[in-house]
């Protein structure tokens, strides 16, 4: 009997393996991203193609547990603060996209006869954005942490959030009793309370405990157990499986497991997501291809075009530089998941007819087959207007040995670069700027390229061996990412930092970094005790002056990092600054004094 069972259970698995194994490095090695490879080899294997797999229903299931675990991974990078400082992009930018392009793609839908609560219902339905394709492809372009990456994030997180109000929509425009709104909307509240308060009290605790037992596979096992109990919960009561492990993953960022829990889910989500786009592949009918293909032909580049030029509109309009824009409203072009589940409901209903139905669930599982290949197609437009940035060459930084690792080479770390190459030190540089490689190696400077706030590029460098790290990047947002990565990944090195400002220091601080330099503190100060010089103030009186500025500012900084921003205005009064000497008497003419009377010679007069 088992062997007779073997096959069955095994043929499966040997075929979503093997077609990941052929279709995900043709895809790569065609230039295209990994999902490509995943959405045509569901699509080749399943019902429509060569029936490798019958009933994708059985797949979908357990498919869609990638996009919730990567969803949580997403969560473990960002804490509640930074969350915070996103509120305006997710509540502004997300809901005016969510809202105007559904409002457009309805007017569109109702224009073609439709009737318009069934028109609005899929107009919001297509408005929504494929999460698990858009987080993908910034993961695999390591643009989480950019602009538009955090942005287009932004927006998909919103988009999650509303599905509640959405789905609310379908019973209140179905002409059902007021109870069933209001019913489904209390049970999400109290879920997302359940999950907000466990993850606050109880995770942290029970991750100590388990870890006390010394069981690895036990803390893999309460990891999953985390992330699935969180998106059962939310399923349960209608809302996104994937904004329950967001949120999980929120709640455990400032976890000490952190990384820990990261590495023990990241396998188990790669695989999983992967078989989440073979899935979508799968439910692709060719029947209603070959029936509709020429309203397809037209639907499907209207959709993109109103999507991602409004998406777009939008955030260059709410302050995106005009690439980034049309870089993030392609990521959101392709239709979301979660419109596989609004789009039957509303046939069923009875809002739109099922033939209105079966079409627009064609046009958004072929949005996410073609939305990796309009990216393609931007990010080919773009590249033609910018210089193409090499990648880092990992190989090339192998004879990178320098005890001493710095990130960047700009006006401030070429200053720090000279002081400890004229000690003798081995020093390892890297920055991300071409120019600023190409004018180092004019100079005689030997650095590499590379981007620091990438672990591999990290790793290469040397930073595991490096006694010294000293971060002198200008990019504020990059330099707290870094520092967080390193302090994570490398916790024996000594951490040196260029903070940018005041509230740039406070938040190195914060972080215990070991030594934080604000990049014009001495240079203002020496600056300035130049001035009282040229005033004519003896260099002693002024080196008082400046060490009682530096030991006011000091005082200051530590107590805003204790009470906030506002703290220590007081030590911003100095004492009186000494009378200077005449007008007429300049510094030369003071050190002039001061050198005749050393050796007993009347200075001389001014006329």
């Amino acid at each position: 009997m088992a062997a007779a069972a073997s096959p069955d259970f095994l043929t499966p698995v040997l075929v979503f393996c093997a077609a990941a194994v052929v279709a995900v490095p043709l895809a790569r090695r065609a230039g295209l991203s990994a999902v490509i490879g995943y959405l045509v080899a569901g699509a080749a294997m399943g019902p429509f193609g060569l029936r490798f797999v019958t009933e994708p229903e059985t797949v979908s299931g357990v498919a869609e547990l990638g996009v919730v675990l990567l969803l949580f991974i997403v969560g473990l990078e960002l804490k509640l603060t930074k969350l915070w400082t996103m509120r305006a992009d997710i509540f502004g930018l997300g809901a005016a996209q969510l809202g105007i392009t559904g409002v457009v793609i309805a007017g569109l839908i109702g224009a073609v006869g439709q009737r318009w609560e069934g028109a609005i219902l899929l107009g919001l339905a297509l408005s929504l954005s494929a999460t698990s394709i858009a987080l993908q492809m910034l993961e695999e372009r390591g643009a989480m942490q950019e602009p538009y990456g955090r942005r287009t994030f932004a927006i998909l997180l919103f988009q999650d959030m509303a599905i509640v109000p959405i789905l609310a929509l379908v019973p209140l425009f179905g002409a059902r009793e007021g109870g069933a709104v209001l019913q489904p909307a209390l049970l999400a509240i109290a879920a997302l309370a359940l999950v907000i308060v466990s993850g606050r009290y109880l995770l942290n605790p029970l991750f100590r405990w388990l870890a006390q037992s010394g069981a690895r596979e036990v803390m893999t096992a309460a990891a999953l157990l985390v992330v699935l109990g969180a998106a059962f919960v939310m399923h349960a009561v209608g809302l996104s499986m994937a904004l329950g492990a967001f949120l999980a993953g929120v709640l455990l960022a400032e976890s000490a497991f952190r990384h820990e829990l990261e590495a023990d889910i990241e396998p188990f989500r790669g695989l999983l997501l992967g078989l989440f786009f073979m899935s979508v592949g799968m439910g692709i009918d060719f029947n209603l291809l070959r029936t509709w293909w020429w309203a397809l032909a037209l639907a499907l580049p209207a959709l993109f075009i109103v999507k991602i030029l409004l998406a777009g509109g939008l955030m260059a309009f709410t302050g995106s530089l005009k690439p980034d824009a049309l870089k993030g409203a392609a990521l959101l072009a392709p239709v979301g998941e979660f419109a596989f589940v609004l789009i039957p409901l509303t046939a069923a209903t009875g809002l739109v007819t099922m033939q209105a139905g079966h079409f627009a669930m064609a046009l958004a599982a072929l949005s996410m087959v073609a939305g990796p290949l309009a990216v393609k197609l931007i990010d080919a437009v773009l590249a033609r207007r910018r210089v193409v940035l090499p990648q880092a060459d990992l190989a090339a930084l192998a004879d990178a040995r320098g005890n001493i690792l710095i990130v960047g080479f700009g006006r401030f770390g070429q200053l720090v670069t000279q002081v400890l190459l004229a000690q003798g030190c081995a020093v390892t540089v890297i920055d991300k700027n071409v120019e600023a490689v190409r004018n180092a190696a004019r100079f005689g400077f030997k650095i590499y390229y590379g981007d620091g706030t990438r672990l591999d590029v990290l790793r290469a460098a040397g930073a595991a061996a490096a006694r010294v790290i000293v971060l002198c990047t200008d990019d504020r947002a990059a330099t707290l990412t870094m520092t967080d990565l390193i302090q994570a990944e490398f916790p024996l090195a000594t951490l040196h930092a260029r903070a940018y400002d005041r509230v740039h220091a406070l938040a190195l601080m914060n972080r215990k970094v070991d030594v934080v330099m604000r990049e014009t503190t001495l240079s203002a100060i020496a600056l300035g005790r130049e001035t009282l010089l040229a005033l004519g103030i003896d260099e002693d009186t002024a080196d008082a002056v400046v060490e009682d500025v530096k030991a006011r500012d000091q005082a200051r900084l530590l107590a805003q990092q204790e009470a906030g921003m506002m703290a220590g205005r007081e030590l911003l009064t100095t004492a009186p600054v000494p009378e200077p000497l005449s007008p007429p008497q300049s510094r030369a003419r003071a050190l002039n004094v001061e050198a005749e009377e050393a050796i007993g010679t009347p200075a001389s007069k001014e006329p």
